[in-house]
Parts: C-alpha cells; structure tokens; sequence
C-alpha cells in the first residue's frame, strides 16, 4: 500500500487538473508545490500575470480608443507601476483563492515543499523550514513548469537586466525598453510596454519571429509593431550586453548598438528540474530541462511516472497544460482515452492579439493539398468600425477537394476568443458552406468568418 495514489509536483494548470481529476476518480491525491501559494508559474510569473498587465495597460492607455480621438489620447494621464500591480494583486490573490477552494472541495492535500524522488514510488518532501518527510505513491506526475533561461554572460541585476519574472518587480516605468527574443513572451511584454508610450526595440537573433504561426498573420503584425513606432531588429544576433551607470547597451553582430534604460532578456525557458533527483528514478532531461513524455499518455519512460505542462516542451500553452495533466491521470487509472482532437487554438496576448488553429498556409502548400483561402478585415466590419478598429484580420484556408476548413488565423482585437468558432469547424469537418449559409449576429466581430467565408467561397464556386 501507498500513502496516495497521486502525487502531483506542482500546482500549475497540468498540476492542479491532474490532481482534481484523480480525486474525482476517488483516488487519494498529494499536491507538492515549492511556492508559498498555489498556483505555479502560471498564476504567479507567466500567463496570469502578463495577462492582467495587458488588459490593465489597455484600459488605463485608452489605447483601444486612439483611433477616434488620437494617439495622444488617455484615460489616466500618469499612468504607475502601482496602478498596474494593485489590479494584479487583486487577480492573483483570487485565482489562489480559487484553486484552494477547488482542492479543498474535491479533498486534494497540498504541502508547501520540495520534492525528491528516492525511487519510483517514494519522494523526499522538504519544507521551507527544512522539516524532512518520505511520501509514497502509486503513480506522480511532474509538472514543475519552467524558469526563464539565463545566461551566464548576462548579468540579471533588476536594475538594468531583468528576466520575464524580474520584469514583474519593475519600481516605476521605464523611459524606454530593449527586449531580447521575439518568441511568444518577448513580443507579449514589448508590445505592452509600447502601449504605454514606452519607446521599445524588439531583438531576435533569427530572421523570423513565431515560426508556428502563418507567416502572413505575423507579416501583419510586424507591420503594425512598426508603424506605432517599435523598433524591429531581426536576423541579429547578440554580441554583448553592458549594463552602464545611465543605461543598457547592446551590441550586436552587425556593429549596430542599441542602447535603452532596462533590458528585458526574454530569450527561451528552461525546466525546473535540476532539484527532482530524477537520476534515482533514471529519467533524463535534455539540455533545457525539459523531459521526454509519450505523446499521447504523457508517460515518462518510467511507466508509473508522467510528465505534462511546459516542462515537456512545446506547446508550453496554459490551456494544452491542463488537458495533459487530465489525460495523464486517467491513463494512469485506466480510463479509456478516447481520439485527441484534430486541432487546438494558439494564443498570443500580444497587443494585437494573434490567435492561430489548424494548418497554416505554408503547411498546407507543403502537403499538396490544392486550396484556397478567404479573407476579412477588421476594419470592413460594421462592428470594427463602431469600435475604432482599423487594423487586423482573419484568413480562413479551405481545401478545394473536400471544401473543408484547414486552417484559421486572426491577427487583432479579441482574437482569441473570436478563434473558437474556426477550432468548432475544423474539429466537426465543417466546410466554407457553414460559413456562407448560416447567420452570424450582426453587427459583430465574428461577422468577419461569414466574410471571409464568402470571399473563399466566390473563388471556389459551388460544391
């Protein structure tokens, strides 16, 4: 006999829906989470956080107004960190809140604590005060998440050098920023900031920025970073970073130097497992820390040990996180797993906002497949116009033999939620007819999928 049949290492979304999920299969669940507070780097350094901050910047900026009354134009005129961390606080202590209150509900124990396998049943639980204990378990899953990767040749000091969870603790706003990496927390912090009125260059050492994503989408979006006046600089590698009394100073390879008054390193993340023992266990992780899971069990090659969330790699999504850990935990008691859906939704909280689902048009043209795509912009939307939107859009991508939707790709306002329609579709094989035969609310937003529905539509001609 076990003392649980669950142990979960960490509380982040893989944690927390894999332990919720055991409990309600009466199984007895142990949660084990370094932190003070539950929650993980979600809730604590990563997606709540950055979140909060956009929409916080956006109300407070009036950003989403400018088009009717200027780039000038605010709602608050002096706009401080302490405007921005009160309304963080406030959704951090309820998302806690939150999840406490779902663990006590469904009788999921938790310990402030670190975890350390001894073998591949038995761990080595040690709290903030350095009490020792030994719990074991059936089966465990790691979700310890990730840290943001550090350099040794750059010095984080948070006072000129910050990494994404240092930028949390910034003492006032920046008269301008540099940030290194146009992966998804890169362009999500820059943009932020430009929308605060803070001059900001972008950096990314390769050619591309968001390589998952259809490149006419990101195409689109460099061209409205550029145009509210960020500065891009692409295919440039980083040659050295200095932290002078009155500013940071990058070099880069191409001898060009950008100098700023903090520098955000937002460059790749690595896995927070370096204090699991795992070598008790023989699991190995790779250079990043990051661990090798089934695709579809997300079992370890330890078959009683799993692993799910961002410390398995890409996705590193919030909302794929959570179906992992679900799944992880019915495998591990025997449920049948029925087929993954066809395709799930990127999110991209950047200002605009890009969400993507389904094949791009480049993957497409790379299978052969003979297609055609649909277009609509934003700002051709009676509902665009009545809210001042007057950039972004959505492509729909069908194929041409079977009609079906391939793909769906927004760039703007509410993409994110907007993507959900064109996951529906894709997932029930549905094909540019839904589009152009069914009624959307008008006037709306999600108007835009009978448009461009339409414009595939009158190329395509009837089925």
């Amino acid at each position: 006999m076990h003392d649980f049949d669950m142990l979960v290492i960490g509380s982040g979304p893989s944690g927390r829906r894999a332990a919720v999920q055991s409990a309600k299969l009466g199984k007895s669940v142990l949660v084990v989470d370094k932190g003070r507070r539950l929650g993980g780097v979600s809730v604590h350094t990563g997606t709540i956080p950055s979140k909060t901050i956009r929409e916080t910047v956006l109300n407070l900026s009036g950003f989403r107004e400018r088009v009717f009354y200027g780039r000038g134009y605010r709602v608050k005129q002096d706009i401080s960190i302490g405007d921005i961390v009160s309304r963080l606080h406030k959704t951090l202590d309820h998302e806690v809140e939150v999840l406490q209150h779902q663990f006590m509900r469904n009788t999921v124990k938790s310990v402030a604590a670190t975890a350390r396998f001894v073998d591949a049943h038995t761990v080595e639980v040690t709290t903030e005060k350095g009490e020792h204990s030994h719990a074991t378990f059936e089966h465990a899953l790691i979700a310890v998440g990730t840290r943001p990767h550090r350099p040794d040749n750059v010095h984080f000091d948070k006072h000129r050098i910050f990494d994404s969870d240092d930028i949390l603790e910034l003492e006032r706003l920046p008269r301008s920023l540099t940030v290194i990496g146009g992966g998804v927390i890169g362009v999500e912090y820059a943009t932020i900031f430009s929308a605060l009125d803070v001059p900001v260059t972008l950096v990314e050492p390769r050619a591309t920025i968001l390589d998952f994503v259809d490149r006419e989408i990101v195409d689109d979006f460099i061209h409205q970073m550029r145009d509210r006046g960020m500065i891009v600089r692409l295919g440039s590698a980083v040659k050295d970073i200095a932290s002078k009394p009155d500013c940071v100073e990058v070099t880069l390879a191409d001898g060009r130097i950008v100098k700023s008054e903090i520098l955000l390193y937002a460059a790749g993340r690595t896995g927070n497992v370096a204090s699991l023992g795992l070598e008790h266990v023989g699991i190995e992780a790779d250079s990043r820390g990051r661990l090798t899971v089934d695709p579809h069990t997300f079992q370890t090659n330890v078959p009683n040990i799993y692993a799910a969330g961002d410390v398995i790699g890409f996705p590193s999504l919030a909302s794929t996180s959570m179906e992992q850990g679900r799944v992880a935990a019915c495998h591990a008691f025997g449920l049948p797993l029925p087929p993954a859906p066809e395709a799930f939704p990127y999110g991209i909280y950047a200002v605009p906002e890009i969400s993507t689902v389904g094949q791009s048009e480049e993957q497409v043209r790379a299978s052969g497949t003979a297609y055609e795509c649909g277009v609509a912009r934003f700002r051709e939307t009676s509902r665009g116009h009545i809210m001042g939107v007057n950039s972004g859009f959505l492509k729909l991508i069908f194929a041409l033999d079977t009609r079906r939707l391939l793909g769906a790709h927004i760039v703007g306002e509410g993409a994110t939620e907007l993507i959900h329609i064109g996951q529906a579709v894709i997932n029930l094989h549905g094909t540019v007819d839904f589009f152009v035969e069914n009624t959307f609310n008008y006037p709306t937003l999600a108007e835009a999928y009978k448009i461009a529905g339409l414009d595939a539509w009158n190329r395509m001609g009837r089925g």
